[in-house]
């Protein structure tokens, strides 16, 4: 019988949710998300795309839902071939 040492969880992601109503514009989903305690970066879900803000910029960048799924898609598959 082997022992598996108890391994340390190394990210966290603390969440908070604005809903005014689930199908208004404004309504979102934010997400820390911390590596050994250091914030990574925030990530917002809304309705038609997501932001994301890297550790210490100002700037967010917007990624529409087809556009990410479509990076998923290719991290996840590879390269599509049509």
């Amino acid at each position: 019988m082997t022992i598996r040492k108890k391994r340390k969880a190394v990210h966290a992601v603390k969440a908070g949710l604005q809903v005014q109503s689930l199908s208004k514009a404004g309504s979102s989903l934010t997400l820390e998300i911390y590596a050994r305690k250091e914030k990574l970066g925030e990530l917002i879900v809304g309705r038609g795309s997501l932001f994301w803000y890297g550790r210490g910029r100002q700037k967010r960048k917007r990624i529409q839902w087809s556009k990410f799924a479509e990076i998923m898609d290719t991290m996840a598959y590879g390269p599509r071939k049509d």
